[in-house]
């Protein structure tokens, strides 16, 4: 239970796709914040998705939705999890559970807004609610730092950079901390959505 909100806690879901570690390790960072945050949370590789993982993903309150950026856009692996789960689009099986999105690539840019929206989009065909990053923009003066939370400047979601040739080990630690910061984000949002239905609920 939360003792702020006197809820059962939110159940957060981190789906990804990897294809050399990196977004693994940035799912483990989302995973984390979420955790913090007070939801209980299933870390899920789309790669091989079973049909127990389809009604996990059902089941859960929130969505975070992770992947590689690949020729500018989400992998060939999460996009086929994302055309797989149009049949839940029809039913409306996700319909107004909550959403959010981290993407990595190897370039600073590489694209990754595209990414994003595309994270998004697929959240909007579900009917579900997006939250954004929450953050201001970091390492964008002379006295800032690649330090900073957010050093690559999204809004949509969280954007990280690793360089291609390096292990997931190695995953940048601001995009780790920010990755963080989106999962316990998100975790609160859905907490305050929760706790909003059971008061609409119980003054009905």
């Amino acid at each position: 239970m939360s003792a702020a909100l006197g809820i059962n806690r939110p159940g957060v879901i981190v789906a990804h796709h990897s294809g050399w570690g990196h977004t693994a390790a940035l799912a483990d960072a989302v995973a984390e914040g979420a955790r913090l945050a007070g939801a209980t949370v299933t870390t899920l590789a789309v790669d091989h998705i079973t049909e127990e993982q389809w009604t996990v993903l059902d089941e859960a309150d929130a969505i975070i939705f992770g992947s590689a950026t690949y020729m500018g856009n989400v992998s060939a692996g999460f996009q086929t999890f994302a055309e797989l789960s149009s049949r839940r689009c029809m039913t409306g099986a996700w319909r107004d559970k909550v959403a959010a999105g981290f993407v990595n690539s190897g370039s600073k840019s590489g694209d990754k807004l595209h990414a994003l929206m595309s994270l998004s989009v697929l959240a909007a065909q579900h009917h579900m609610h997006w939250v954004n990053l929450g953050l201001f923009p970091g390492w964008n003066s002379s006295t800032s730092s690649e330090q900073d939370l957010n050093r690559l400047g999204f809004f949509l979601g969280a954007g990280a950079q690793t360089d291609t040739d390096v292990s997931a080990e190695q995953v940048h630690k601001s995009d780790v901390l920010t990755c963080r910061h989106l999962g316990g984000r998100v975790a609160e949002v859905t907490a305050q959505l929760l706790a909003g239905r059971a008061g609409r609920a119980a003054a009905a």
